[in-house]
């Protein structure tokens, strides 16, 4: 009998997130995955790396609980906001019976990790403005266990509006949970809904290092929520999901020093952000610009196919969201340094 006949049928049907790593591409300009153009030195104490270690590594929660304006006992960190993401599925969710519910276009992983799980996936899409339609989410609520948004949203750049949360967390209360993947949310962190935290049990919160902290590769994320549902995660968690180098380094990014840097990166990039689009506002090849707060913007062409085509010529690989939900000739581009988006910007110049 061969591996993939021992294999269940749900994980034979599974379609893989994805990611910009596994699609790959053959350039020198990569700005298909939303990370930053630059990364930080760190200094690592390997002294200690004969010892397994903590399951959540106190100086790492402390430092993040500080600096999210939470208590320690709200804050769980993770392998990145992806593990978070599954975390979730697997806690709240009963295989085969329950539901989660997703507004795309969005982030790929919430489907994915509930398709793992062996958990249903209900979608309602969004209004025309992709503000979650929130009528039609409240009468789909039957079966629903965790509801997903994502806020900067990952492709659209849109930030979700806060009364619209506040109806589904009332709706919601002791039936569901509600997340919001603030990813971004360092690029515009006035419209976190982190205060929220303490008047809706059932709200929950994931974020990262590895957007605004310029961190992706160090896999490192954070759920905060109300201190019972950490306790829940706790339960369902890897012994050991934090390696001590991760520790460490998270620990750095988070200090006083740490986080100066991670701002002055973050205005770097806004106002790179905010050049770009003023540059390409006016080129006959763009059609429309969408919202703009992470560290990318998402734009709709009048072919895409071209644009793409013409990226990857010049060595330029951007990512491609043609072909999902409302976002026909629509492709994503990460905000990289000056000389990667003047790249950008000479082969959209040439295509006008």
């Amino acid at each position: 009998m061969s591996l993939t006949k021992l294999a269940c049928q749900r994980v034979q049907d599974l379609t893989p997130y994805l990611s910009a790593r596994r699609i790959g591409g053959k350039g020198h300009v990569f700005l298909n995955a939303n990370e930053a153009p630059k990364s930080e030195q760190y200094t690592l104490d390997s002294s200690n790396l004969n010892r397994y270690p903590e399951c959540q590594p106190p100086q790492v929660i402390e430092s993040y609980a500080a600096y999210a304006g939470v208590q320690p006992d709200q804050v769980l960190v993770s392998r990145g906001s992806d593990e978070a993401i599954e975390l979730l599925v697997r806690t709240f969710c009963e295989p085969g019976k329950e539901e989660i519910l997703i507004c795309p276009p969005t982030y790929g992983m919430y489907s994915i990790s509930a398709e793992t799980c062996g958990v249903g996936i209900r979608t309602v899409p969004p209004l025309a403005d992709f503000q979650p339609n929130v009528p039609a989410i409240l009468e789909q609520l039957d079966g629903v266990k965790v509801i997903f948004f994502c806020s900067p949203n990952n492709p659209t750049g849109t930030v979700l509006d806060r009364e619209k949360l506040i109806t589904v967390l009332n709706a919601t209360q002791n039936k569901a949970i509600v997340v919001v993947d603030e990813a971004y949310i360092e690029f515009c962190p006035q419209f976190s809904m982190i205060d929220l935290i303490n008047d809706y049990p059932n709200l929950v919160i994931t974020r990262t290092l590895s957007k605004g902290f310029a961190l992706a590769g160090l896999r490192c994320g954070f759920t905060i929520a109300n201190a019972e549902v950490i306790s829940l995660l706790l339960k369902v968690i890897a012994p050991y999901p934090i390696a001590e180098p991760v520790a460490q380094i998270a620990a750095q990014a988070l200090s006083p020093a740490g986080l100066e840097k991670m701002r002055a990166r973050i205005a770097w990039l806004n106002k790179l952000k905010q050049k770009f689009k003023a540059d390409i506002a006016a080129l006959p090849c763009v059609k429309d610009i969408y919202d703009d707060n992470g560290n990318f913007v998402l734009i709709r062409f009048t072919d895409s196919a071209k644009v793409f085509a013409a990226m990857v010529e010049q060595g330029i690989i951007l990512r491609d969201f043609a072909n999902k939900p409302m976002l026909d000739n629509s492709v994503r581009v990460t905000i990289g340094d000056e000389a990667e988006m003047q790249a950008v910007l000479t082969v959209l110049q040439s295509l006008a």
